[in-house]
């Protein structure tokens, strides 16, 4: 399971656009958004560089938590 830290997440649409951005490339992805301390954990097949990409799609910035 890999862990970001996405500052700009802030509530449920948020977290609701980034599931949907990296289940769009991996469906199969187990995604858990925290908002309180701002992170998403991803459990995915996708390498590091497509979760990013898949989190910038969204229109957030990952970074490593």
């Amino acid at each position: 399971m890999t862990k970001y830290k996405v500052e700009k997440m802030s509530c449920g649409h948020c977290t609701s656009a980034i599931e949907k951005s990296i289940r769009s490339v991996d469906p199969a992805a187990q995604v858990d958004c925290d908002l309180s301390d701002r992170t998403v954990q991803v459990d995915s097949a996708l390498d590091d560089d497509a979760i990013r990409n898949a989190i910038r799609e969204a229109g957030y910035e990952p970074a490593a938590a």
